[in-house]
């Protein structure tokens, strides 16, 4: 399968390379980039994280792409789609998920990837839906679920991977359509 890369006037969605994986270890142990995350990923979890990425990128040809921004060509985090791999109420389905690093929060970098990735889910891979979710009291990827055009399904959820005394546990789930998208383009 060809694998895609795919671009922004400021940002490259591309394939993981291995020197991804030091400055997404260092993401991935960022206590406040991990906020809203049972805990932190320790080095091999977040190694295996980026390799299953990249496994599912050279399989499929898309995936949760590296970022990379273009100007300075630092890696920065991920955005992309992935099936989503625990069984959840609404599976199966494809979510659109993003991190990066702390120093790139606040310029909008996010909503520009996922815009990105959701021109790519629905035109070119045809999906009907896209999903998105996160804890409830991660406010800042609720707001870039809006500016992405995502409406809140007013079903919130328990996440089976989060112990349910956890603050975290519930979560709520944002849905954007083929056709909604079609009508806001």
């Amino acid at each position: 399968m060809a694998v895609r890369q795919l671009s922004t006037p400021r940002l490259l969605l591309r394939q993981w390379r291995v020197n991804d994986y030091d400055a997404f270890a260092r993401l991935n142990a960022d206590s406040e980039v991990m906020r809203y995350f049972p805990q932190p990923l320790s080095r091999q979890q977040s190694d295996q994280l980026a390799q299953r990425a990249a496994d599912h990128i050279s399989r499929h040809g898309w995936g949760l792409w590296a970022l990379e921004e273009r100007q300075s060509g630092h890696f920065i985090g991920f955005t992309g789609l992935t099936p989503i791999a625990t069984e959840l109420a609404f599976s199966p389905a494809i979510e659109i998920g993003w991190r990066l690093a702390r120093p790139f929060w606040g310029k909008g970098l996010a909503t520009e990837a996922a815009l990105q990735a959701l021109r790519f889910g629905f035109e070119e891979l045809g999906l009907d839906t896209i999903v998105s979710f996160t804890a409830l009291s991660n406010q800042p990827s609720i707001a870039v679920m809006a500016r992405l055009g995502m409406s809140n399904t007013h079903s919130n959820f328990q996440h089976s991977l989060v112990a349910a005394d956890d603050p975290l546990c519930e979560h709520v789930l944002y849905r954007l359509t083929r056709n909604e998208w079609a009508s806001s383009q």
